[in-house]
């Protein structure tokens, strides 16, 4: 087997992905719509979907957007022994006035060529991919339901195609994107979460690939929630080190709130030291409290900080909330952390939830349902 990897494109001379050569297929047997409350996340899906091959030879080929359909791979395929695989999660959503509007795309564009240049993916120009959903989602508007809280789930992916058991920079690519019209990821209303401190297990280090969107960080982080499950735990809260760093919770980012001692609020959460992913929803929390929360009450840091840490403010009085953020769930309450042999007790001061992820919540809905225009985050499918 050959284990050399050979750089065997050159981007300048390959045709770029291009939205204006679009070609559609309407599908002749459209799927049934299911009602709201009969929607499970990511089980059912739209009536077409996008597909864009590429190839080291010629570049990205035409787009087109077709009735969803299986994927036909050889069992040698690259994606399958290798991981050569990304993707993105984002969210459209409907609003009063009947359009159709997705959140801060650009975005997922951005960490998306982050990750393909990461594995030796192609890259693209994200405004073309971004009108080729567009396209997608004016096709299928039908699919997204209506009400706040429901959505249409879109799984931008780029995989591998290249058939061969040589580890090798993939000569052959596919780009697709699926949809599938869901609800509140946990159902309506916040549903605050219990976490296990986890040490024995990691998801990210430094020097590795914590901060891209790709699939093969998810496999190894659902053995630890399982065991955390049989604990009574309903996420893992992954720490680093032997000092015991907060990284992420789950597959979301996470923030906690802390009074400090000159009696201000704390919002805090870890840096982008290259072991955390780069969430949209993370960076939306982020650019929101700077924006709204008064400064002369409120810190707004990207820090490290420890499992000791959040103990030590906890039996001080010091721990205000907590919660998770991130595209599936936008933001997730924590009610308890399990640690060592303690339990950490997170306030929830608005009932199922504290005051600013309530209040977090509620910002970013507005933005995503088109009720507030804030930053050109809400971009109407046309």
């Amino acid at each position: 087997m050959n284990h050399s990897v050979n750089l065997i494109y050159n981007d300048n001379l390959m045709s770029p992905l291009d939205a204006s050569k679009l070609i559609i297929q309407k599908t002749t047997t459209p799927n049934e719509k299911l009602a709201n409350d009969k929607l499970v996340f990511g089980k059912t899906f739209t009536d077409h979907m996008l597909e864009i091959e590429w190839t080291a030879e010629n570049g990205w080929g035409t787009p087109t957007i077709s009735p969803y359909h299986k994927l036909t791979l050889d069992p040698s395929t690259i994606v399958l022994h290798y991981a050569f695989e990304l993707f993105e999660g984002m969210k459209a959503y409907r609003d009063t006035d009947n359009n159709i509007r997705t959140f801060r795309g650009d975005k997922n564009m951005i960490r998306m060529n982050k990750s393909a240049d990461r594995i030796c993916l192609p890259t693209f120009e994200g405004e073309q991919l971004q009108q080729l959903i567009d396209k997608l989602l004016v096709l299928d508007e039908s699919f997204v339901p209506k009400g706040q809280g429901y959505s249409l789930y879109l799984r931008p992916t780029l995989i591998g195609t290249s058939e061969s058991l040589g580890v090798s920079v993939p000569d052959r690519a596919l780009l697709f994107v699926i949809a599938s019209p869901v609800g509140p990821y946990y159902g309506t209303g916040f549903k605050p979460v219990s976490l296990e401190a986890t040490d024995y297990a990691v998801r990210a280090w430094p020097g590795g690939v914590g901060d891209k969107k790709l699939g093969a960080n998810y496999a190894p982080c659902v053995k630890p929630q399982l065991e955390a499950a049989k604990r009574g735990y309903q996420q893992n809260l992954w720490l680093f080190g032997d000092e015991g760093y907060i990284t992420e919770v789950g597959t979301m980012n996470v923030f906690f709130v802390f009074k400090t001692e000159d009696g201000k609020n704390e919002l805090v959460t870890a840096p982008l030291d290259g072991t955390i992913l780069e969430g949209v929803t993370r960076d939306s929390v982020l650019e929101l409290a700077k924006d709204k929360l008064p400064s002369d009450q409120w810190i707004i840091s990207e820090r490290k900080f420890t499992i000791k840490d959040v103990a030590e403010k906890a039996a001080k009085g010091e721990l205000i909330e907590a919660f998770g953020a991130g595209t599936a769930a936008v933001v997730s309450p924590i009610k308890s952390i399990g640690w060592k042999d303690q339990e950490i007790n997170v306030p929830l001061a608005a009932g199922d939830s504290g005051e600013l992820t309530k209040q977090i919540a509620e910002w970013i809905r507005q933005i995503q349902y088109g009720e507030v225009e804030y930053k050109n985050w809400s971009r109407v499918a046309k």
